[in-house]
């Protein structure tokens, strides 16, 4: 692929955790490569403890790498201080975990909404409330507005925490294990869900799965194992 089309670019990042009580530093990642174009979906595949949400962490600048750089857009986010951290957070990327993390007080609009706070820019939140309403719609909520999630099913409420992230129109969606909590029927969905939403917002999207099925919807796979990457 040529430098042009790369939307995000690892360059030999390496995590290691300092000893406790005299125990070895942890390494973790071990001299990362990775590439990913604007708009492709990308798995990351591995076994338990392998590095995957570290990894995805530190894409998602969560986490910073003990060594080498990680570039959005050709822009060095290990560069960048915290502020500017949160707004890359804020405007460029958004993140979908096992567990939906919605405020169970709030409604499920309200919670799609939470985002959307920190940004005062004029006529902002009603556009903003708008493209809710209409992704809530589109991802079969539209009846489930003024819902709390302890009245919606579990995959409803990850299908609410999906259209969450992507209520600021992130350029980058990051999902850590999104259908691990699911039945198979609710995972399956949510794995076309996330598909087809790829294609409609032209988000890139990257996964950590330990499921097959999605791993295998995804048009590339990365397996994570002793630290390395193997494509």
């Amino acid at each position: 692929m040529s430098s042009e089309s790369i939307f995000l670019r690892l360059e030999d990042v390496s995590k290691v955790f300092a000893s406790v009580l005299g125990a070895p530093p942890l390494h973790i990642l071990d001299h990362i490569h990775l590439e990913i174009e604007k708009g492709a979906t990308a798995a990351i595949i591995g076994p338990s403890g392998s590095g995957k949400s570290t990894l995805l962490n530190i894409i998602g600048t969560l986490d910073k790498p003990t060594s080498g750089k990680v570039l959005l857009e050709n822009r060095d986010l290990c560069s960048l201080n915290e502020n500017d951290l949160a707004d890359i957070r804020n405007r460029k990327i958004g993140f979908v975990f096992q567990h939906h993390h919605l405020l169970p007080q709030c409604t499920v609009l309200e919670n799609v909404m939470i985002p959307t706070l920190a940004c005062h820019e004029p006529g902002w939140q009603e556009q903003a409330q708008e493209r809710g309403l209409r992704l809530l719609k589109r991802v079969g909520l539209g009846d489930r507005l003024e819902h709390r999630p302890g009245q919606i099913s579990g995959g409803e409420r990850q299908r609410a925490a999906v259209v969450r992230a992507l209520i600021n129109q992130p350029a980058l969606l990051l999902a850590d294990e999104p259908t691990g909590a699911l039945d198979r029927s609710a995972a399956e969905e949510l794995s076309q869900l996330l598909i087809e939403l790829n294609h409609e917002e032209h988000t890139t999207l990257i996964v950590v799965t330990h499921a097959p099925d999605l791993a295998a919807k995804m048009s590339r796979q990365f397996k994570l194992s002793d630290g390395r990457i193997n494509i």
